[in-house]
């Protein structure tokens, strides 16, 4: 018996820099970009504590191009995704490992 899996990651943060937009070899556009989402708590001695979390964005074909006409860097985005693992080899023969939420919808939640 198969059972189902899920792979969907809701985000929201602020971009850390503004989309980087490039084109594969088939012409394809892509973005790509950091998002910092935050958390804060209060340790048990009083002391608050704030840290932020840095995820890789990337977002592919049509909506690459609306990303990249419309988010800026500290802009307050909700990301809806999938999480991704890909694996490469560096121009010194080293291989590499990056993990990042392939962005299938966004919406803004303020203004430029």
């Amino acid at each position: 018996m198969q059972k189902n899996s899920l792979n969907k990651v809701l985000l929201i943060g602020r971009l850390g820099a503004n989309p980087e937009a490039r084109y594969t070899s088939t012409g394809v556009p892509v973005v790509s970009f950091s998002l910092a989402t935050n958390e804060s708590w209060k340790q048990k001695d009083g002391e608050n504590v704030k840290r932020a979390e840095w995820h890789n964005i990337v977002i592919w074909d049509k909506l690459a191009e609306i990303a990249q006409n419309n988010l800026s860097k500290g802009q307050l985005v909700s990301i809806e995704g999938k999480l991704q693992t890909r694996s490469w080899e560096n121009k010194e023969g080293q291989k590499m490992k990056t993990t990042e939420i392939v962005c299938s919808n966004f919406i803004l939640l303020d203004k430029k």
